[in-house]
């Protein structure tokens, strides 16, 4: 297998090709003129990225005018075929059918402990998505690709990672099985990972190229976006930031080192806290917790601030490492908002350096409970893109040595 390391011709060619991709998603039909002043690349390279992504169908091009002067119209094609994202979350499933112009069409979702056993939770994943195509009316042939969030860190070969983690799901291979079961393309990344990139083509981050998504809700997650890109590290798990240590002498986190960041405003401490206060009631979901704070119970509304005051606190190392946009904050707590992020607010403006904290947000995310399943949609349609892309470099590259010999 050929892989494209960093700074390579083709990583750099795929890298232009998106930046293309992405201007006309979101601005629409242009001509090769504004295409280059949008993107800042030069008319030459504009030229023959939109000659390549045309061969594959990626993109239309028609005649037109600008200033009186004749000019090519691109496009985005119109993909035929629809794509499902599913998220397997920590309490629940959730499947969404979209089209090519990103309208949902259908929607299910279900309460369900995916982390007791994958086998069962991949069952009911199955009955989920087949039950979402039969309520739609959708063949298994329109369908162009599954795509999955689940809770954990995911390694080139959509697998769970850390077992610490997920130990049910130890060396299950999510994207293989899953797709055998279907009978259809899966593509797998951790949840974090889709949300954010739901975030960035729908929600808060459309537009921007780089920002911090954290995922507050059982667990605490981060996703970070660069250059338009999800950032994946070496092998896949960049964002772990649940497991940073943040108190040396703290609790056992469940991933086995002690003092994590998830052992102070992970979900399950948060209602430990509630459990010792007497607010049962509050206690029984990160949801009745934050319903009880925006009513203004005292006791619920600190803990939801002292818990922004650390994820503020980590925030601001992140935010003087990557020098961030947006810091957007997603998951169950952020329901809670300004409860929880004016202490964010406070801590990343007195930790983080005043260059880096300068012009930098922190704004709740847009698409809610959507968000994970949206996000895996988006993450089938650049993963098929990305493949023509590479497909046709590699047809470039095998029929020049065709010439050559």
């Amino acid at each position: 297998m050929t892989v494209d390391t960093p700074g390579s011709l083709s990583a750099l060619r795929e890298a232009n090709q998106g930046r293309v991709i992405r201007a006309l998603r979101s601005a629409g039909a242009m001509t090769q003129a504004e295409i280059a002043r949008t993107t800042g690349l030069s008319a030459a390279t504009v030229s023959n990225i939109v000659r390549e992504l045309r061969s594959t169908g990626t993109l239309t091009v028609t005649p037109t005018s600008s200033g009186g002067r004749r000019a090519q119209r691109v496009a985005l094609a119109r993909p035929t075929g629809l794509v499902i994202g599913v998220e397997i979350g920590a309490t629940g499933l959730r499947a969404v059918l979209c089209n090519h112009d990103h309208e949902v069409l259908a929607e299910e979702s279900i309460p369900y402990d995916a982390a007791a056993s994958a086998d069962r939770a991949l069952r009911r994943t199955e009955w989920l998505v087949s039950t979402l195509m039969r309520q739609a009316r959708v063949d298994r042939e329109a369908v162009l690709g599954v795509g999955v969030g689940v809770p954990g860190p995911v390694d080139s070969a959509g697998r769970v990672a850390s077992p610490a983690l997920l130990p049910a799901w130890q060396e299950v291979r999510v994207g293989s099985d899953l797709a055998e079961r279907l009978g259809m393309a899966v593509h797998v990344d951790n949840d974090a990972n889709t949300a954010a990139l739901g975030e960035l083509v729908w929600g808060a981050g459309k537009d921007v190229s780089d920002f911090v998504y954290l995922k507050l809700s059982t667990g605490v997650g981060a996703a970070l976006v660069l250059g338009g890109e999800i950032y994946r590290g070496a092998a896949g798990f960049a964002g772990e930031i649940g497991h940073i240590t943040v108190d040396e002498q703290g609790r056992i986190c469940r991933c086995g080192n002690r003092g994590c960041l998830e052992t102070l405003v992970g979900g399950p401490y948060l209602l430990d806290l509630l459990q010792h206060s007497g607010r049962a009631d509050a206690a029984a979901s990160v949801a009745a917790l934050v319903g009880a704070a925006l009513e203004g119970d005292l006791g619920c509304r600190r803990v939801i601030a002292d818990a922004g005051r650390v994820v503020g606190a980590a925030a601001a190392m992140l935010c003087n490492v990557l020098n961030p946009r947006y810091v957007i904050v997603g998951g169950e707590l952020s329901a809670a908002g300004d409860l929880l992020l004016d202490p964010m607010r406070e801590a990343l403006a007195r930790q983080a350096l005043p260059s880096a904290v300068g012009m930098v947000e922190v704004v709740t995310a847009q698409l809610g409970q959507r968000a994970t399943a949206l996000g895996a949609v988006a993450h089938v349609e650049r993963t098929l893109a990305r493949a023509a892309g590479r497909a046709l470099i590699r047809q470039k590259s095998t029929d020049r040595s065709g010439k050559t010999a």
